[in-house]
């Protein structure tokens, strides 16, 4: 299943912000929703590459240690 509905999430919780004049928890959610961005990516990338990703959400470790990896 796709965590990037995280995003929409955030992006209405950021209109909500600017049209109930929040800005600076607009501007907060603005730097939220890059982060969220970020780290999705990231996790996809790893689990592309069949790296070990850890989801902290559900307390996880998914994917292949690397060679340096010790178990």
């Amino acid at each position: 299943m796709s965590k990037d509905w995280i995003i929409d999430v955030l992006t209405d919780l950021r209109a909500f912000a600017h049209l109930n004049e929040l800005p600076s928890l607009a501007e907060h959610l603005d730097d939220t929703v890059l982060v969220a961005a970020a780290e999705l990516a990231e996790n996809a990338l790893h689990r592309q590459n069949g790296t070990v990703v850890y989801d902290a959400t559900t307390r996880n470790i998914s994917g292949q240690p690397h060679s340096g990896f010790k178990s």
